[in-house]
């Protein structure tokens, strides 16, 4: 048995590590966060543009979905963070939160405090902003929210071609209007990545009263006469005199549950895991955004392909260090926009992404002065799917199934968001920069051959939400306050438990649901 804390979070992500600075910030409790991951010392976790390669090596768990029997079997690989930050150490630094009618919509359905008027002042708190500081941003914060350092010419051509079907230029994405395109604002700070490990957990690093252990993957919860006591690592049991606060986003919280015993009956039963509490709604309503993408070959070096090339990645990397600019301190994706699918949806239901390279995972290499990414993800769907346990074994991966396009709606919608991605690349804005599309190709017309191309090419959005979702009924994991239904002394904070998925990026409403859980738990033991 080892020595006991008052609070133990079970995840340093983008949620646990803002609650390990938050909640130490109560001298007289003791807190202790456990990662399962590593830390953040190698230089590609903080340079802008690392995160391209750090989602597919040492920064990711490497799991992937099981087959997609609505989209031909595919199978998506489905990068988790697997380091200190989470998410926020390995992705592309976008800021986006969502639409207001997202957090409406979550108060309806039962979520009370959680309505847009609650969580903005919870987005503010949290931002250093280096633009905005009024109703919707704020300054002074832990977490730097930065224009992008380094846009090339090409995004202001995509503006124009945006303009020509109809989409107006937004220089505030976050703001009163989601709707149009322009440049996202990144949680970057002095040209470098705004992690949660970086902006909420470096500064709190001296204090007493917090304990930060890295490579500490949890067993399970322990739960004793109906609360959760501690957890169970490798070396032993850790006991929690106040709560046990899991963090593990929407696929490792549902996962670190069922190992538990937590979770639906029969699927344990299965698996040989002991039922310690029959709860149906672990692991499901899992929700994400399904990527479509339309890649062009330019007409010169106009993006940041060229710079793939190791010494010229050298070249790149001096630049960086001596101006700040060029394609490290680039996002590669901090251009964008929100538009619609369906006309009269209650708000943009697509979301672009510019990707300044050609997406040579897609297997376009031939093209020798590179070439560019529009993508498109429809933003509220229909289908949900499930996280289940492969076996009773902690190590093995779960059974990721997000069961896209279950339900047709959503299928249309994606392919509509394709369509418009493909029209703005074929605008006469972007002619000077565009030489042709290369995928999905001329060949792809009739919508067959769109549901083709997409049941090879898709991939995921990186946004799961919903697997322990929050509401008033008794079929919610957690209440309002994010505690867990059936167990005392056990909550869930982070991504899963969204009743639904915001409209965009997910990083910046996990973070906000974090600070606004922190306050919860401080008046909880007040």
């Amino acid at each position: 048995m080892q020595a006991g804390y008052d609070f133990i979070i079970v995840g340093g992500g983008s949620a646990g590590a803002v609650l390990a600075a938050r909640l130490s910030e109560d001298a007289s409790k003791s807190v202790l966060l456990l990662e399962a991951g590593g830390r953040d010392l190698h230089p590609l976790y903080h340079l802008p543009a690392g995160f391209a390669k750090m989602t597919k090596g040492i920064g990711s768990w490497g799991w992937q979905t099981v087959p997609q029997k609505h989209m031909r079997d595919m199978q998506i690989r489905f990068t988790q963070a697997k380091v200190i930050g989470g998410g926020s150490s390995i992705n592309a630094q976008i800021y986006t939160r969502g639409h207001a009618l997202d957090y409406e919509e979550w108060r309806q359905m039962g979520c009370t405090g959680w309505g847009y008027s609650d969580v903005l002042p919870y987005f503010r708190k949290a931002e250093d902003n280096d633009t905005w500081n009024d109703a919707y941003h704020g300054q002074g914060g832990p977490l730097g929210v930065s224009q992008p350092r380094a846009p090339l010419p090409i995004c202001e051509a995509y503006f124009k071609a945006a303009a020509q079907v109809g989409i107006p230029r937004n220089m505030d994405m976050t703001g009163a209007v989601q709707d149009g395109v322009g440049y996202y604002q990144l949680t970057q700070k002095n040209y470098r990545r705004s992690s949660t490990a970086t902006a909420y957990l470096r500064p709190a690093k001296g204090r007493a009263n917090l304990t930060v252990k890295t490579g500490a993957q949890v067993m399970r919860i322990v739960v004793e006469k109906g609360r959760a006591v501690g957890v169970e690592l490798a070396d032993g049991v850790v006991r929690a005199s106040s709560e046990v606060i899991l963090s593990c986003g929407a696929i490792g919280s549902p996962r670190v549950l069922q190992l538990s015993g937590i979770g639906p009956a029969a699927h344990l039963n299965a698996v040989g895991v002991p039922v310690v509490l029959d709860h149906p709604g672990v692991g499901s309503n899992l929700q994400d955004h399904l990527d479509l993408f339309v890649i062009a070959e330019c007409t010169g070096p106009h993006t940041y392909d060229r710079f793939a090339k190791p010494h010229l990645s050298a070249l790149a990397g001096l630049q960086y260090m001596l101006t700040r600019r060029g394609p490290v301190a680039s996002s590669l994706f901090e251009t964008g926009g929100f538009w619609y699918a369906d006309p009269d949806a209650r708000s943009p239901d697509i979301q672009l992404h510019l990707g300044l390279g050609s997406g040579i995972e897609a297997g376009v290499t031939a093209m020798p002065q590179g070439g560019v990414t529009l993508n498109s993800a429809y933003l509220r769907p229909r289908s949900r799917g499930t996280v289940r346990l492969a076996s009773a074994d902690p190590m093995a991966a779960p059974l990721i199934d997000p069961n896209y396009w279950a339900d047709p709606h959503d299928r249309e919608m994606s392919i509509r968001g394709l369509k418009l991605a493909r029209e703005i690349m074929a605008q006469e804005a972007l002619r000077p920069y565009v030489l042709a599309e290369r995928l999905p190709g001329p060949e792809v017309r009739s919508e067959e051959d769109y549901i083709a191309y997409a049941c090879r090419h898709s991939k995921t959005d990186h946004h799961p939400a919903g697997t322990c979702r929050m509401g008033a009924d008794a079929g919610a994991v957690v209440d309002p306050a994010l505690r867990f239904n059936g167990i005392d002394g056990l909550r869930v904070v982070d991504a899963s438990v969204m009743p639904q998925v915001v409209s965009s990026n997910t990083n910046a409403a996990t973070i906000m649901i974090a600070e606004k859980a922190a306050d919860l738990i401080h008046a909880s033991h007040r």
